[in-house]
């Protein structure tokens, strides 16, 4: 049930999913900063054993890669992952049976690298895979294309410009930028980013923002 005020709990979204015999791979799609992996965490711990977090974020090219590119400084815009690693292992959750493992890469912020098999998803019935670029299509962004259609469903969570920047200048201060370099970082490639990803909101099953501790949902 939806509160008076129109605001939908985390529990009454995790109620939204469905766990059945099969896994369910549920996409949560939107800009740098709005939230994702914290709305990822928190339906995981509302749904339990049953659901797994895999981050797209495990599928960033090696920083090695990046310079020999010379695309250092565009770390995180679309060409800088390895998309069709990320496809491939999408399909590979598809078509795996319950119990078997697939290891699934993280990213480690610290070191700000990928760690293979970072996490191995087995039992786990639905999948939050959450990540930027999981509603472009190939004239968006070559390589991206495939993830729309082995996703059961895809939500896109939405914040205001003034709180992704806010938000963004402060995750690069924190990782060791200065400000001046935190907001060419911002400026330059993050709310770029925003904006490719905004045009593809309306391929999206449903539109989220935070509202407080909940969420609005269109």
């Amino acid at each position: 049930m939806t509160s008076a005020s129109g605001v939908l709990s985390v529990g009454e979204l995790a109620r939204r999913i469905p766990v059945g015999r099969e896994r369910f791979l549920l996409g949560i799609a939107g800009p740098p900063g709005a939230g994702k992996s914290t709305l990822a965490q928190r339906l995981r711990d509302e749904l339990g054993v049953v659901a797994v977090v895999a981050p797209m974020d495990g599928y960033h090219l090696r920083n090695e890669v990046l310079r020999a590119r010379g695309a250092v400084a565009r770390k995180g815009e679309p060409d800088t992952f390895d998309a069709a690693g990320f496809v491939a292992d999408l399909r590979l959750l598809r078509d795996t049976p319950l119990g078997v493992p697939v290891p699934w890469p993280l990213f480690d912020r610290a070191i700000d690298e990928p760690t293979p098999a970072g996490t191995i998803i087995r039992d786990e019935r639905v999948v939050l895979v959450e990540g930027n670029y999981l509603l472009l299509t190939d004239a968006e962004a070559p390589g991206w294309a495939p993830v729309r259609g082995l996703l059961d469903e895809c939500w896109y969570l939405d914040a205001p410009r003034p709180v992704l920047t806010e938000r963004l200048l402060d995750r690069h201060t924190a990782g060791g930028r200065t400000p001046d370099e935190a907001h060419l970082k911002v400026t330059d490639s993050d709310l770029r980013n925003a904006d490719l990803i905004a045009t593809s909101r309306h391929r999206a099953d449903h539109i989220l923002s935070a509202d407080g501790s909940g969420y609005r949902v269109r």
